[in-house]
């Protein structure tokens, strides 16, 4: 995925959720934060930061912040990009799990969940929820950073619809490089780890990839490692 034009920041601080400080050429600016989660070790004072801007003339704030430098590389963590990165790659057989596909679509309503993505395979017809991963520990990437009541609720989805014969995944897409692999976050939210390794118990892919982090984008690279327990 690419984005628009881009320029660059220095971090001030958080507001709340949706809003952040950035100093933009000197002068401190409101800006759209592209995240929710808590992103405590990323979000630091006087970090670097990248900004895209908006051209809609009815946003309040001119720029979304979409990336911010850690230990010297650049860290995505705009919570929309790893969606349609896993779009593309899926609609164009870069996944490598799946192959060619011969459907695909986005946001995809079953039972009192909406899966980020359904696709048809000849007879088959899947599921797969996307979870952006921006924090990393000790070479791992790890998921969530926050408790996530509505991701584990997605979890346990798919495992009853897996149950249902559906093919079901969950993919990690890691915004970020140098991680060795990917493990839940139990200290965090073990409700979510539990349901993990249900759902893989079940028979619903674990995956994990990471990606190239550009200044106007986010390209899937690798798949690496998950370890559940």
């Amino acid at each position: 995925m690419q984005y628009g034009e881009i320029i660059e920041g220095r971090f001030s601080n958080r507001i709340n959720r949706f809003i952040a400080e950035v100093f933009i050429d000197g002068m401190l600016e409101r800006v759209h934060v592209k995240n929710t989660g808590r992103l405590r070790e990323l979000l630091l004072p006087d970090a670097k930061v990248l900004l895209e801007r908006n051209n809609h003339p009815n946003r309040k704030t001119k720029f979304s912040l979409i990336a911010v430098v850690k230990n010297g590389d650049w860290v995505n963590i705009d919570s929309q990009a790893p969606n349609l990165v896993a779009f593309d790659a899926l609609k164009e057989g870069k996944l490598l799990e799946f192959g060619k596909v011969d459907t695909v679509k986005k946001e995809v309503t079953y039972g009192s969940s909406r899966f980020d993505l359904f696709f048809e395979q000849g007879d088959q017809k899947g599921f797969i929820e996307v979870k952006g991963v921006t924090l990393e520990r000790e070479g791992m990437a790890m998921f969530p950073d926050a408790p996530t009541v509505r991701g584990t609720k997605h979890v346990l989805e798919l495992v009853k619809a897996a149950r249902e014969g559906y093919s079901c995944s969950i993919l990690f897409i890691i915004q970020l490089k140098g991680c060795h692999g990917f493990i839940p976050n139990r200290e965090t939210d073990p409700a979510f780890a539990d349901a993990l390794l249900q759902a893989y118990e079940t028979g619903v892919r674990i995956l994990a990839y990471d990606a190239m982090v550009k200044k106007d984008g986010l390209i899937l690279s690798e798949s690496l490692p998950v370890y559940l327990s």
